[in-house]
């Protein structure tokens, strides 16, 4: 919408990151730069050592945690700031800068630490376990134990300073250039005879556009653009890939996915087992696509129909409109989420204005126990941008109940990290739905349900699948343009079939997600997230109240205990195929109230 001349509702809607820093030439900045690196020589001097000479006691170990919480955290506030200045003005040199020093400084710091970690590792079993089970250290008993799952992968010092220092020149380095590279891109849309300079949010967003021809355009234009930039953009991919498969060697991992696994704390058996469940139920995908190609009057959708609105007459949505409306939700699942969402709009913890340099899409971030979430939006002024608000609110509930948890206990693994935020999707859909008597707003509101669930399964289930299929040929040899693309063509073939047509240029469908570059195999973290989601869902349906406590005791647990222990205590168990089953089931029945309600749309049409 900044791209119009059209006012946005959310204009002037930015983030107050002074809980932070007060600004970028806040002299508590250079002060925490400095103690960083302060804190981090005394503690080396103070602790190198002690674990592995075996005189350390459970007093010292505790307060050896204490001392390296603080380092981390600081560190953390640090990149924390200027990764939320980055994500609004990704071209802000002195922005970059800053971020460059906190990067070196992180690395330094992590080479300095490193020796705390493998002296840990080091410990045999029966000394390891007598520690984690101390009284003392109760509250890291979890983060005692679970770190020593990096024992066979783990190398010697010298090796993994190594490994950290030049991360900088490697991987950090590629990453930074395809943000930087993508967020100065410009589409030159061309429309009717009109021609545009739009951001990539503002061109992304034409795929909700009710013109076909326009949604088309648009796609057409996204691909073309990025096709320019094929030498720059599968280098890119490549030499990340390349590298996360030379870490992979050096440290032994199996596969691909197994650092993501060991980091999920998750087994690959539970993941193959999802995936494969997943991948069963295809079909679900196929019946809702052969309705909407009923619905919008096709014999078969393309991929720029899959998110085309099948009511015509959606209302527009403004900002406050839409904050309304997630609070009223909130408040009816229970008074606690209502507050703390309240917070991030009377506190400017969003910030939700579109403007160029801004990074598209959606993210909350946790920053630090000490301080707040904070989450960046893009309003385009959709009716769909209220179930991304109440997501992205979701994770910053999450993140701020589980500030009740020291720094080594606050960041929730992958796979529990997406289930606030499709719970409060859930729980604003359902509210919306029980205030909407329009049968064409109802059938677009569950049509539009249908597919985020499905771009948060399949979608991402496929997106999994391509990279699988990527790095497992990256490391025979340097992959092609041509290679990579086959790679994304097939892996979204098995999903839509000959349901969907996939226009030649979706071939570059892979080359501008930033999840394949930021975080190898993130993807299937959201698999995860959405049908454990449903699971839940559909216990809160049956239980209503009695549910709400074990779930928001869930959500201030952060990662103090593992997440399979976590979700048994909420009921949810993850190593059964028929539990992955049950959220496909209710994703069926999400498909079957879309049928229901295009059914009753048409009988109301008639009578008219």
């Amino acid at each position: 919408m900044a791209d119009t001349d059209k006012k946005n509702s959310a204009t002037g809607i930015r983030w107050n990151l002074q809980d932070l820093y007060l600004g970028i030439d806040d002299p508590a900045i250079e002060k925490d730069l400095g103690c960083c690196k302060t804190a981090c020589e005394a503690f080396e001097k103070q602790y190198r050592g002690q674990i592995k000479s075996g005189v350390a006691t459970p007093a010292l170990l505790k307060q050896a945690l204490v001392e390296l919480e603080k380092i981390l955290e600081t560190l953390s506030k640090l990149g924390s700031y200027v990764g939320l200045l980055t994500a609004v003005d990704n071209l802000n040199s002195d922005y970059r800068k800053l971020e460059d020093r906190i990067d070196q400084l992180g690395v330094e710091i992590q080479n300095r630490l490193t020796f705390f970690d493998l002296e840990w590792l080091e410990l045999d079993e029966t000394a390891a376990e007598k520690f984690a089970s101390d009284p003392g250290l109760a509250q890291y008993s979890h983060y005692l134990r679970s770190s020593r799952r990096y024992k066979p992968y783990t190398l010697s010092e010298p090796e993994e300073l190594i490994l950290n220092q030049k991360s900088l020149s490697a991987r950090t380095a590629w990453v930074n250039l395809f943000d930087e590279f993508l967020a100065s891109l410009k589409y030159e849309f061309e429309y009717n005879d009109e021609k545009k300079t739009l951001t990539q949010p503002a061109l992304l967003s034409l795929v909700y556009d009710a013109d076909r021809n326009k949604r088309r355009a648009a796609q057409e234009c996204l691909y073309a653009e990025l096709s320019r930039h094929e030498l720059i953009l599968t280098n890119i991919f490549n030499n990340l890939a390349q590298d996360h498969g030379l870490n992979d060697q050096i440290r032994k991992y199996g596969s691909p996915m197994a650092s993501s696994h060991l980091a999920n704390e998750v087994s690959p058996q539970v993941v193959d087992r999802m995936m494969e469940v997943v991948e069963a139920n295809y079909s679900i995908a196929h019946r809702y696509y052969k309705l909407k190609s009923r619905l919008l009057g096709l014999e078969r959708m393309a991929t720029y129909d899959q998110y085309a609105p099948v009511a015509v007459k959606m209302p527009p949505c403004e900002y406050n409109d839409g904050k309304k409306t997630v609070l009223a939700a909130f408040r009816k699942f229970h008074r606690t989420m209502e507050d703390i969402a309240t917070r991030f709009f009377d506190d400017d913890w969003i910030d939700a204005e579109v403007r160029p340099g801004k990074r598209g899409g959606a993210f909350s971030a946790g920053t630090v126990p000490s301080v707040h979430p904070y989450i960046l939006l893009n309003w385009t002024e959709k009716l769909r941008d209220v179930s991304t608000m109440a997501h992205e609110l979701g994770h910053g509930i999450h993140q701020y109940l589980s500030r009740e948890q020291t720094y080594l206990n606050f960041h929730h693994p992958l796979t529990v990290a997406e289930t606030a935020s499709v719970f409060a999707e859930f729980l604003t859909f359902d509210y919306v739905m029980e205030t909407e008597t329009d049968p064409e707003v109802r059938l677009g509101l569950i049509c539009s349900k249908v597919e985020d669930a499905f771009a948060t399964v399949f979608r991402q289930n496929v997106l999994t699948r391509f990279e699988w299929s990527a790095h497992t040929a990256r490391r025979e040899a340097k992959l092609s343009a041509e290679q990579i693309c086959r790679f994304w063509w097939e892996a979204n073939h098995a999903l839509y079939g000959e349901s969907v047509e996939m226009l030649p240029q979706y071939k570059w469908g892979w080359s501008y997600i930033p999840h394949f570059i930021h975080t190898p195999f993130y993807c299937y973290a959201y698999v995860f997230g959405e049908l454990l989601v449903l699971s839940l869902y559909k216990m809160y349906k049956e239980e209503g109240a009695a549910f709400v406590p074990r779930y928001l005791q869930l959500l201030k647990s952060g990662c103090s205990e593992s997440p399979e222990v976590l979700l048994k205590k909420v009921g949810a168990d993850i190593s059964d195929s028929g539990f992955w089953q049950k959220g496909l089931d209710m994703l069926s029945t999400l498909v079957d109230q879309a049928e229901a309600a295009a059914d009753q749309l048409g009988e109301s049409q008639t009578k008219k």
